[in-house]
C-alpha cells in the first residue's frame, strides 16, 4: 500500500470515529432533555424500561454477566439469576438516567430530598476536628454518580479520581456533571501527584476501587476468583498517613438512596508493600461483603476477572 493510501484511510477512520462519537454526544444530550422533564417516578419508570431492553432485547453483555453470576453464586437456581440480573440492568439505566438528572440538584436541600447519610462514629468525628485529609474508598454500586454529588452537598466537597471516557466529548459533559456543585476531579494518570497534595492539604480523595487494575501489579481474589487487586487507595491513604472511609450508595427501593459510611481501619498499618496489600486486602474484602449482599446493585457488566 502507498503511503498516500494509508494516510487517507487513516483520515478516513479518524473522521468516522469523531461523526460516531458526535452522534453518540448528540443522542446522550437529547435523551437528557427528555428525562429532565419527566418527574421522578415517570423518569424512575422510563429507566426500569430501559433496562429491560438492554437486559432482554439489546443483551448488552449478557453472556458475560449471567455467566459471572453463575460462577460467583454457584448455589443460585437459574431463575435467581435472571432476577438478579433484572435489577442489575435497571440499576445500570437508573443511574444513567439520574446522572442526566442531576443538574435538577441544585442545593443540600435538592441533595437530601433524593439521599440519606448514615456516618459511623469515627467518620463524625473526623468531620468535626478535621485535622487531616482522608481517602473515601467505594465501588461502582448503586447509584455512585449521585452519591458523588450528594456527598459534596451534604457533608462536604471532594475530589474524584477518574477514568477518561474514549468519547471526548461524553468525557467532558460528565466532568462537568461531576464538578457542578462543587466537587473536583482529577484523571487517573495524574492522580499520584495531585492526590498527594490534596491530602497533605486536608482534602478528600474518592476512589472507586472495585475495577480491574490495567497495569496488573497485584493480584488476589476477589468474590472467589483470581483477580487484579487495585492497591492505589491502600497508597494514598497509608502515604499520607489520613485516615480511610468507605461510602457506599444503596437503593431504598423507592427512589431514594442512602449512603452508609464506615471506616476502614488503617491505625495499625505503615507505609510498606506489605501492609498496602494488607488494606487493599481489607477493603475489598468490604466490598466483597456488600456485593453478595445486594449483587443486583452492582456493576457486573465490567470484566472483572479478564486478568486474573
Amino acid at each position: 500500500m502507498s503511503v498516500e493510501f494509508l494516510k487517507l484511510r487513516k483520515e478516513i477512520r479518524s473522521r468516522t470515529r469523531k461523526a460516531v462519537e458526535k452522534l453518540t454526544f448528540d443522542a446522550v444530550n437529547l435523551i437528557g432533555i427528555m428525562v429532565r422533564k419527566l418527574n421522578r417516578n415517570q423518569a424512575r419508570r422510563f429507566a426500569f424500561l430501559v433496562g429491560d431492553i438492554l437486559h432482554r432485547v439489546v443483551g448488552i453483555r449478557r453472556k458475560l454477566v449471567y455467566r459471572n453470576l453463575s460462577l460467583t453464586f454457584p448455589e443460585k437456581s437459574p431463575d435467581e439469576i435472571a432476577r438478579i440480573a433484572t435489577g442489575i440492568y435497571r440499576n445500570l439505566a437508573a443511574t444513567l438516567v439520574e446522572v442526566l438528572r442531576l443538574p435538577h440538584i441544585r442545593n443540600r436541600d435538592d441533595a437530601a430530598a433524593l439521599v440519606d447519610i448514615v456516618e459511623c462514629e469515627s467518620f463524625t468525628e473526623w468531620k468535626r476536628n478535621r485535622k487531616s485529609g482522608a481517602v473515601l474508598i467505594s465501588a461502582h454500586y448503586g447509584n455512585w454518580e449521585l452519591m458523588a454529588m450528594a456527598f459534596g452537598l451534604m457533608s462536604h466537597p471532594i475530589t474524584i479520581i477518574v477514568k477518561r471516557l474514549r468519547n471526548q466529548l461524553i468525557d467532558q459533559q460528565m466532568n462537568q456533571y461531576r464538578t457542578l456543585r462543587g466537587n473536583s476531579i482529577v484523571y487517573s494518570a495524574q492522580s499520584v501527584r495531585e492526590g498527594l497534595r490534596l491530602l497533605q492539604n486536608g482534602g478528600t480523595l474518592a476512589i472507586l476501587g472495585d475495577q480491574s487494575d490495567p497495569d496488573e501489579a497485584n493480584f488476589g481474589e476477589f468474590l472467589g476468583r483470581r483477580a487484579t487487586m487495585f492497591h492505589g487507595a491502600a497508597f494514598f491513604a497509608l502515604r499520607a498517613k489520613v485516615p480511610m472511609f468507605m461510602p457506599i450508595c444503596t437503593s431504598n427501593g423507592d427512589g431514594r438512596y442512602t449512603i452508609t459510611v464506615t471506616e476502614i481501619p488503617t491505625s495499625d498499618l505503615s507505609f510498606s508493600k506489605e501492609d498496602i496489600a494488607t488494606l487493599a486486602t481489607r477493603y475489598t474484602r468490604a466490598i466483597e461483603e456488600i456485593i453478595r449482599r445486594r449483587p443486583e446493585e452492582w456493576f457486573w457488566l465490567h470484566d472483572r476477572w479478564k486478568r486474573g
